[in-house]
């Protein structure tokens, strides 16, 4: 976790009332997030950042197809290999502050040893995906990507559906450093080990299924 400067916050003679508006944000935030907890279902796509409560529409297929594809993949060989767990969009990560539910998520061994038939909550996550949309990619890239360097995230890939192209993040010194961006070739995954698959197969059906094929093998 990166270490944050408050020296200029400590000096500052009007530190009590910054604290006590703290203070106050926090524990209305609180209040919001058990409400939040006691009110979401498994129906829905709902996250809550930054105090609020966020309900995602429909994605279009191009996001779809590309989720699903690398979802499959990874899956596939996390479970072949018995390195953990690989869930999708509708679970849950709790963060300190934020609820996100990201569209792919690989857990090691011991995280996802804990899970149980009806856990909602999931801790922190060590690699996840997200794939861009319009509605979505201002806080993938934003408060998304600050808040998973913060806490835990190990790998971050981002994936452009529409230009076809992957990030690929990874810490570095607290904080996430871009090691690929790419629209073909191999990418290889610095915390699932053994994961290496074409670019291509996370977007093209034919390459997917041959990906497939060898990861059976």
């Amino acid at each position: 976790m990166s270490t944050i400067d408050l020296t200029p916050l400590l000096k500052s003679p009007r530190l009590p009332e910054f604290v006590a508006a703290l203070n106050d944000r926090l524990q209305t935030e609180t209040a919001a997030r058990e409400r939040f907890y006691d009110e979401m279902t498994d129906g829905e796509k709902v996250e809550f950042i930054d105090g609020e409560v966020i309900r995602h529409s429909p994605a279009r297929n191009q996001h779809l197809t590309a989720k699903m594809n690398l979802a499959r993949l990874l899956s596939i060989f996390v479970d072949t290999h018995d390195l953990g767990k690989v869930r999708d969009e509708k679970c849950l990560c709790v963060f300190p502050r934020n609820d996100y539910e990201p569209d792919i998520v690989f857990f090691c061994p011991e995280k996802s040893s804990i899970f149980q038939p009806k856990t909602m909550k999931f801790p922190v996550p060590d690699f996840v995906v997200e794939v861009l949309s319009d509605s979505t990619e201002c806080r993938d890239r934003g408060v998304k990507f600050e808040d998973y360097g913060a806490h835990g995230v190990r790998e971050y890939w981002i994936v452009d559906a529409e230009s076809e192209i992957v990030e690929q993040y990874v810490i570095e010194n607290s904080a996430f450093r871009l090691l690929l961006k790419s629209g073909s070739g191999e990418i290889v995954s610095r915390t699932v080990a053994g994961f290496q698959i074409p670019i291509r197969a996370i977007f093209d059906p034919t390459e997917n299924l041959m990906t497939l094929k060898k990861l059976l093998k």
